[in-house]
């Protein structure tokens, strides 16, 4: 997708969710930079949100994200995003959610 990206990942107990983001975002961002097709300059935004799944609902998740553009077709992911923060009772500021500058 052009604004987000899903990754369902089994992580060792022993790994910080924002250490495994951290290297997953840097060397990423390294790697897309690097290629001579690039247009523009790719950068992350600061943030990232994280949310555990339970064994039994992992095959329901990868089939989720592998329809992500179909599924995105009707709602939004700011809109899917917001709706699972209100459902989950989560606080939040939508002016701090998303930046909004993308390269096109």
């Amino acid at each position: 997708m052009p604004d987000h990206v899903l990754l369902l990942a089994r992580l060792s107990p022993t790994i910080a969710v924002s250490d495994a983001l951290r290297l997953i975002k840097t060397n990423s961002s390294k790697w897309g930079n690097e290629r001579a097709n690039m247009a523009g300059r790719f950068e992350w935004q600061t943030g990232y949100a994280a949310f555990s799944v339970s064994e039994s609902q992992v095959t329901i998740v990868r089939q989720y994200i592998q329809r992500q553009q179909e599924h995105h077709r009707e709602r939004t992911f700011r809109e899917e995003f917001i709706g699972l923060l209100r459902k989950h009772n989560i606080e939040f500021d939508e002016r701090y959610l998303f930046e909004e500058t993308h390269i096109a």
